[in-house]
């Protein structure tokens, strides 16, 4: 990992203050970090630096958003679409489960949501998830105490204080991994915050075949959760060859040849956004190489 600069640590201090403006207090809002202490934020926010290693600056702009790579985000018809779901039920306190390909920008998408809007609060979903887990990650996110014991305790004061919020939004990104033991626990958290707060699922389409399944066989709680989201997945799709010249161009590649090859590249890894931005990259690291090569000739 290179060194970072003071105007790194200075653009990360901006984000961190901007992402603490989400919570009632930065001791709120540190509580929703990884290993990352109240004393650390404050620290930060106040530009003291000497004892903060670029790891823990590192760990902190990997979880709130903020990206050291320069990388420009372009609202592609996905970025578009995504969006408006969020905005929608958080606007109008909905349930949406969005369903798109991997690599289609649901988790860009959600975190720059996040970001720039209050009341919104991210949880990454895992197969390994217990309840216990689940219950913990939700008060964790929203900065309320997850030391105690009692499950629905923690997450009775989890609830209360989004309930509290203003047009809160609950984003569940990579929802089909869950279990379903905690896939069927998500009802009893519905049933809390209807019509008080928005929730989001992100997925690929997966959960589509499993809701399927879970219909079929008459299994626990798909009823319900079918319902919740009414009935109905907010389809998302790919990018397009138009999308990928556009995160060229704003990326600062803009040599049509190596556009060219990032549009076949993008084509053939079946417009994973992912991929393309490392072939974008690469294509950037290539022109510099032979720019250096030239001027030293």
């Amino acid at each position: 990992m290179k060194e970072l600069s003071k105007q790194d640590k200075d653009a990360i201090r901006d984000a961190l203050m901007e992402y603490c403006s989400n919570y009632p207090s930065q001791n709120r809002a540190s509580e929703s970090l990884n290993g990352v202490s109240a004393a650390t934020v404050s620290q930060i926010c106040n530009s003291k630096y000497t004892s903060i290693s670029d790891d823990m600056f590192s760990r902190i702009a990997a979880q709130i958003g903020y990206s050291l790579e320069r990388w420009t985000l372009t609202e592609s018809d996905a970025f578009n679409r995504i969006t408006f779901a969020m905005t929608d039920a958080q606007a109008y306190k909905n349930t949406t489960w969005v369903v798109g390909d991997a690599g289609c920008g649901k988790t860009t998408a959600a975190i720059e949501y996040r970001r720039t809007h209050r009341n919104v609060f991210y949880i990454l979903c895992s197969e390994d998830m217990k309840k216990s887990d689940f219950v913990r990650e939700i008060a964790k996110q929203v900065g309320a105490p997850v030391d105690g014991t009692n499950l629905r305790d923690i997450l009775e004061y989890a609830i209360s204080m989004i309930a509290f919020l203003q047009n809160p939004l609950i984003i569940f990104d990579e929802g089909d991994k869950l279990t379903d033991s905690v896939f069927s626990y998500f009802i009893s958290i519905y049933n809390r915050l209807e019509n008080k707060a928005g929730i989001v699922f992100l997925s690929t389409d997966y959960i589509k075949r499993r809701v399927e399944n879970g219909l079929r066989y008459n299994k626990k709680g798909y009823k319900e959760i079918n319902s919740r989201i009414g009935r109905k997945f907010f389809d998302v799709n790919v990018a397009t060859e138009q999308d990928v010249y556009a995160i060229c161009q704003a990326n600062g590649l803009t040599d049509m040849a190596e556009i060219k090859r990032v549009q076949r590249e993008a084509a053939q890894g079946e417009y994973d956004l992912r991929r393309v931005k490392r072939v974008v990259h690469a294509c950037k690291r290539i022109l510099e190489a032979k720019r250096m090569k030239g001027e030293q000739a």
